[in-house]
């Protein structure tokens, strides 16, 4: 044979090789793990932004982020408290199993390490962890994020208002200085007024040079913004631009941090295999006046009534989850560590949860049932009543609840009455805002969910 022919042969016996070597290693490597990211406010209402209200300050960010997933409107959170509710969130478990309700003052124990939170979940399979912003789920060096499954970690162990210029109880904090934590050491020793505008923006960093570094690897980033809690603080480039106030400036801000880690993820390329998911800790502190959010539900934080537990959500996943879609599905903040679990391939806790897989209801499959049977809603210790796992029905057993009757402003609290709500049903389908007890019209729905509450009340409050 030609020796020209003999090597051009083998040449192109060794080029083909290489391209079904190829071929061979793309069609069976294994997909890349999506990323997580998680942007959760503090007190933020449920009409805060737009799609869910039509407030008198620009959120395109938040808008954007809508149109490209989809939004949820009857997403809750089983208490509407700050610890318990994002105790619930990294946990997937109830404030009745946790222990973990309220708001924890400084110093507190928080979350038991037998409780997994998602960071531990994610890391064990893998994941760089992130988590950069307000944590209040345990301020000992135990419960603090290093030690909970964050490779890395910056902020606030508790509330900004936990200081020394609380407007009610200064006193009860003038010996625990507000430190700025980072990666398990205090950075700044104590947080002043002068220092609290740069919260929302150092977070938005921290978050911003997480993306970048970890391109190449699976992460899990969660952003528990410190604000619109009171105190409201911005920045100065978001000072006085909304033309709606202090409350709107804040809001504007933190659609500006949503919009810099879209865009972070864009850059570096990984947009197309993040899930974002966007919400809210609880309702609006309407004792706060104008410096707190709106709702148009009934009542507010610290209430299981739905303007406490009901948070806007907005999900976000491209190629799994319709872009510019609404849904009326209810899910709870317990369901999305098992249900991230499920799809991160991270094995789940080995301790037992209370949240369920409901990733096909969140990606809208056709025919998809909630797998709970009931979800039940607290305030503290109390166990307030239950919700049909479908959404449609509401079950308050007796108890009392703050009211508002005179809104705060400027950052000055107002006052509230004790209430009190006895036994009463109500039809959320037709009645959203809990005006109306159809308990007499439909009494086999409320003996329904009283078997529930007592279920819940004997595995966790007897």
């Amino acid at each position: 044979m030609d020796p020209n022919r003999r090597q051009f042969l083998t040449s192109s016996a060794t080029a083909v090789g290489a391209v079904f070597s190829v071929a061979h290693a793309v069609l069976n490597a294994e997909p890349k793990k999506p990323n997580i990211v998680i942007v959760l406010l503090d007190d933020s209402g449920y009409s805060d932004f737009r799609p869910f209200g039509k407030p008198d300050y620009a959120t395109p960010n938040v808008a954007r982020l809508a149109r490209q997933g989809c939004t949820f409107t009857n997403f809750h959170v089983p208490q509407a408290v700050c610890s318990a509710s994002r105790s619930a969130l990294l946990s997937g478990c109830y404030p009745g199993r946790t222990g973990v309700v309220g708001a924890h003052p400084p110093g507190a124990r928080g979350l038991e390490p037998k409780f997994a939170t998602m960071g531990e979940v994610l890391k064990g399979a893998g994941y760089r962890t992130a988590v950069f912003g307000k944590w209040h789920i345990g301020d000992q060096p135990e419960t603090r994020p290093p030690a909970r499954g964050f490779d890395e970690s910056c902020g606030l162990m508790y509330s900004n208002d936990m200081w020394e210029f609380h407007p009610q109880n200064p006193n009860a904090y003038k010996e625990f200085p507000l430190h700025f934590w980072e990666n398990g050491q205090v950075k700044i020793e104590r947080i002043t007024p002068e220092l609290q505008p740069n919260l929302t923006t150092w977070y938005t960093e921290h978050a911003v040079d997480f993306i970048r570094r970890n391109r190449n690897n699976p992460f899990l980033l969660y952003v528990p913004q410190s604000m619109p809690h009171v105190p409201l603080f911005c920045s100065e480039k978001f000072k006085g631009k909304s033309g709606a106030g202090l409350y709107g400036d804040v809001m504007m801000e933190i659609d500006w941090s949503v919009g810099e880690i879209e865009k972070a993820l864009q850059s570096a390329g990984v947009a197309e295999r993040t899930l974002v998911i966007f919400s809210s800790d609880n309702g609006p502190w309407l004792s706060y006046g104008n410096h707190a959010g709106k709702t148009p539900f009934r009542e507010g934080k610290m209430t299981g009534f739905d303007g406490g537990t009901r948070s806007a959500c907005i999900v976000r996943y491209p190629g799994q989850i319709k872009a510019g879609s609404t849904s009326k599905t209810m899910f709870c903040s317990v369901d999305l560590l098992p249900t991230i679990a499920r799809l991160t391939g991270a094995p789940p806790p080995r301790n037992a949860i209370d949240g369920l897989n409901v990733w096909d209801l969140i990606r809208g499959q056709r025919g998809a049932a909630n797998p709970h049977t009931f979800y039940p809603f607290s305030t503290g210790r109390t166990l307030e009543g239950v919700f049909s796992a479908d959404g449609r029905w509401k079950l308050h057993l007796p108890h009392p609840y703050q009211s508002l009757v005179e809104a705060g402003r400027d950052g000055n609290p107002g006052k509230y009455r004790q209430a009190r709500i006895e036994l009463s049903l109500f039809d959320m389908e037709a009645d959203p805002l809990e005006t109306t007890n159809v308990i007499e019209r439909y009494p086999e729905v409320a003996t329904r969910l009283q078997g529930c509450a007592e279920e819940q009340r004997r595995e966790f409050y007897s």
